[in-house]
């Protein structure tokens, strides 16, 4: 386990301990490497990932063994069309005090975790789905016109199916928004179904050992924003999120195929997740590469495609493919 203060923590600390969760990760999923990596980047940044996949890719058990590695409280809810707001965040009940004296007391959702699974989150209906809207933003949620934190560190992992099977709904655009990543979950290969079978067929199941506790975790959060950041790398990943939107007209592919381009969160959450990254990689400041190595987690579900986008299945990385290639870097 990394022990680690969180006014004291260091560089060399940072990449030990992430270092350490990444190990324990992969001890429990088999291949899947470079999404294990991406989870770690958008916890790390702070931020909230969505796991696009078809069910039985190992998701759930993705973020089950990143609760154990930090020894936080884990949640999860399984998102179904009859599934309230209430359901997930809490809300006010009747009871009875000591003295026999009654009045409402707040009951606590599934939402008061360090991690919280979103499971299948396209499967219920967009007002339900909008109900963590708050707390993925603001780390809080009201109710009753009462306002509650919800414990640090916070980290929603949803997963959806893809959007072509029955019974999903795609997410409130306000909501794509406010995830950090999008990350897509493939298939495993032949080998790696095999050492899936290994791993879990039999007696001995692995499991992941604790690396970091809360306040380290949010002490990691913490050094990832001091992370330097050259005004060149600002002005690069600025000019990234503004060739993403069609009235630009500077790009043929963005005004054939998009209707709404990146918002602003899109560079927020590019220039978090490259510092991390930085960090991780022994620099002490954000490069071009960093920037260009984040793009298509951060943007890929911040393009809005049109409708003949839609229909002909234009890929948003495609997208993100023209605008790297077309972008010339600031002298």
């Amino acid at each position: 386990m990394v022990d680690t203060e969180p006014r004291a923590i260091t560089a060399e600390q940072f990449r030990r301990a992430a270092n350490l969760m990444e190990h324990q990760l992969e001890r429990v999923i088999v291949g899947q490497e470079s999404l294990v990596h991406d989870v770690m980047v958008t916890l790390l940044a702070g931020g909230n990932a969505l796991l696009e996949g078809v069910p039985g890719l190992g998701k759930t058990l993705l973020v089950r063994t990143l609760a154990e590695i930090l020894d936080g409280s884990f949640s999860r809810v399984q998102f179904t069309p009859d599934l309230m707001p209430a359901d997930i965040i809490g809300t006010m009940i009747i009871s009875e005090d000591a003295s026999g004296q009654r009045g409402f007391r707040f009951e606590a959702g599934p939402i008061f975790a360090n991690l919280v699974l979103a499971d299948e989150i396209n499967r219920a209906a967009p007002r339900t789905q909008s109900a963590l809207l708050e707390a993925m933003q603001e780390g809080t949620v009201t109710v009753s016109g009462e306002t509650y934190a919800l414990p640090r560190p916070f980290f929603v992992l949803a997963t959806q199916n893809p959007i072509e099977m029955e019974g999903t709904y795609p997410l409130p655009e306000a909501q794509i928004d406010r995830f950090l990543y999008k990350l897509q979950v493939p298939y495993p290969d032949e080998e790696q179904l095999v050492e899936i079978a290994r791993r879990t067929t039999g007696v001995d199941v692995p499991h992941a050992d604790v690396v970091a506790k809360d306040a380290a975790l949010v002490a990691m959060q913490h050094l990832a924003k001091q992370v330097p950041v050259a005004d060149g790398v600002y002005r690069y990943a600025a000019r990234l999120v503004g060739a993403t939107h069609p009235d630009n007209g500077a790009i043929a592919v963005i005004t054939r195929n998009l209707r709404v381009g990146a918002s602003p969160r899109g560079l927020q959450a590019m220039i978090s997740a490259a510092k991390v990254e930085a960090l991780l990689d022994g620099r002490k400041a954000v490069a071009i590469d960093d920037i260009r190595n984040v793009i298509y987690p951060a943007l890929r579900h911040r393009l809005i495609l049109n409708f003949e986008a839609q229909a002909e299945g234009v890929a948003p990385d495609s997208i993100l493919d023209e605008i790297v290639r077309s972008v010339p870097v600031p002298s």
